[in-house]
């Protein structure tokens, strides 16, 4: 049985990490100490702005988006999700998403590694 002070995430142990597009809060993670096998976290992405293009090359990612609008691109490729959307993007592949609301665009994500790379596009 795992030790549930470990294994359990509480809100005053997430990491807020504050970008210039938004900020990211990780829950789990190897770095946190709560996970020996994935990452979990939200982002958060203000109207109009977007993340930088990157791509992970240790891991997949799934993305479910909570709330608002964002153009999510990968490769050359780009769709448009909403409230309810997940996508799935395996490793080594450059994404990112733009959020072309009005509102704060909220989503899940969720990596295959407890220690997330990140390798950004130059």
């Amino acid at each position: 049985m795992p030790d549930l002070a470990t294994a359990l995430a509480r809100t005053h142990t997430h990491e807020t990490e504050k970008t210039d597009w938004g900020r990211l809060v990780w829950m789990v993670s190897g770095k946190l100490g709560n996970s020996t096998t994935m990452t979990l976290g939200r982002c958060y992405i203000e109207p109009g702005m977007e993340n930088p293009r990157h791509y992970h090359p240790n891991c997949d990612e799934i993305l479910h988006v909570l709330q608002g609008t964002i153009d999510h691109s990968f490769d050359d490729e780009t769709v448009r999700m909403n409230a309810g959307d997940t996508i799935s993007i395996p490793q080594g592949v450059f994404h990112n998403a733009r959020n072309v609301g009005t509102d704060v665009a909220i989503f899940v994500i969720s990596f295959s590694t407890p220690d997330r790379q990140v390798i950004g596009e130059n």
